[in-house]
């Protein structure tokens, strides 16, 4: 599997389970909430990086 699906399938499991908690915390600004959120931001922006990459090419 390339980077670029594998991180697509991780993005995709971290908004699940942001989801996940979003539903059972109630509170986006619950500490677990946002640090999901973030951890979700970084995979996002290496993404987003590879999708720039292979444009240029």
């Amino acid at each position: 599997m390339d980077e670029f699906k594998r991180l697509k399938q991780i993005i995709d499991e971290l908004r699940k389970d942001m989801y996940d908690l979003i539903e059972k915390k109630s509170d986006l600004l619950d500490p677990e909430v946002v640090l999901a959120s973030q951890m979700l931001d970084v995979v996002l922006d290496e993404y987003y990086k590879i999708l720039e990459k292979k444009k240029d090419k």
